[in-house]
């Protein structure tokens, strides 16, 4: 099966806008070329994370403050042959975010809002550290150390945020352009306000035949057909998705069947999130994705900017997408919050919308 390919290039943009909305709703992801994003920007990311997850374990385990994981997919029992990098994208979420560690209080005896080191020209980096085994100057050599080290890729990361970001911008504008939407800008401007929740991830699923548990965390040794990341699908309004050459993710058609979405390292796909599913109203569905490793000598390398909303955004359809009585909003207005909180409390493959749907008996 072939997923469509958008050509951001094409002049008649009534056309392109009806070919994405077309994408969207018969498919939930789709390629796109002639995207403007300069390849060195790509290959630098690629550069800087490959040269991340390259390091032993050990050096990797000293940066799970700044978003590093392995293995575990949330904080339900998910679990899966992947270490990550896990980013907010943008510095005020990230100030206020480290406010909401209250839900886990002693999980820091110490929260030391002062450490706060710049990185690049836009990503700012918070800091939590355990007060009780520690001494500032030890703190001090352990953020400038680890960071300059370890991390010295936010330039890099910047840019590619940057580039992520105008492609999922002019995606949905094209969205609402094609769906007749008034405001042109009723979806872009969500994930381009400077308190939007976007993140980076990016994933590295080891070679399934590695056997190091000290140079790669997640090894397994096995050579069978593994879940890489299991089915689910993403949240936020819309993923922007790059990987390596090594094939791997699949993704399911509406009545259920699973197709593999060949690799494309030269350009992006596009996925339909669940605040999207909301924002039409079900004209589009979210797609639902997995990563199937196979036996391979080669690492699987994917890069993801999930562009979100800000935390007090109000998650409805847009007015155009209602029509009552024969097409009456199907959700309740929630918040960007309250969707993150309730997401929160379960599994990775879980229907997440289906407490925020109307029920009309």
């Amino acid at each position: 099966m072939e997923i469509p390919i958008i050509d951001l290039s094409m002049k008649n943009r009534i056309e392109l806008s009806k070919q994405v909305v077309k994408a969207c709703e018969e498919f939930g992801i789709f390629k796109v070329v002639n995207h403007n994003v300069p390849r060195e920007v790509v290959v630098r990311m690629e550069e800087e994370g490959a040269e991340f997850f390259a390091k032993s374990n050990s050096e990797k385990q000293l940066t799970k403050p700044f978003g590093y994981g392995c293995k575990n997919i949330g904080n339900n029992g998910d679990v899966g042959e992947l270490e990550y990098l896990l980013f907010p994208t943008n510095p005020l979420f990230i100030s206020e975010s480290s406010k909401s560690i209250s839900n886990h209080p002693n999980k820091f005896r110490y929260l030391c809002p002062h450490l706060i080191l710049k990185l690049g020209q836009n990503l700012i980096c918070i800091i939590f550290i355990s007060m009780s085994n520690f001494d500032v100057q030890t703190i001090i050599h352990y953020i400038y150390m680890k960071i300059t080290t370890l991390m010295n890729c936010s330039d890099a990361m910047n840019n590619y945020i940057e580039g992520a970001k105008g492609v999922a911008c002019e995606i949905l504008k094209l969205v609402v352009e094609g769906l007749g939407v008034q405001d042109k800008f009723a979806l872009s401007k969500l994930i381009k306000d400077v308190e939007s929740d976007s993140l980076l991830r990016i994933n590295h699923y080891p070679p399934s035949m590695t056997t190091d548990s000290e140079m790669d965390p997640c090894a397994t040794g096995n050579t069978n057909n593994t879940i890489g990341f299991g089915e689910h699908s993403d949240p936020q309004i819309l993923t922007i998705m790059r990987f390596n050459d090594v094939a791997g993710l699949q993704a399911t058609t509406h009545d259920g069947i699973w197709f593999t979405v060949p690799p494309d390292p030269h350009n992006f796909f596009a996925l339909v999130g669940d605040a999207l599913q909301v924002f039409t109203n079900e004209r589009f569905t979210s797609v639902r994705h997995r990563v199937q490793i196979t036996d391979t000598l080669k690492a699987r390398t994917s890069i993801m900017y999930f562009g979100a909303p800000p935390l007090n955004c109000l998650i409805t359809p847009l007015p155009e997408m209602v029509k009552p009585p024969q097409n009456p909003s199907r959700y309740k207005p929630f918040t960007w919050d309250d969707y993150k909180k309730a997401m929160y409390s379960c599994r990775l493959g879980d229907s997440r919308l289906d407490p925020f749907k109307v029920h009309n008996d």
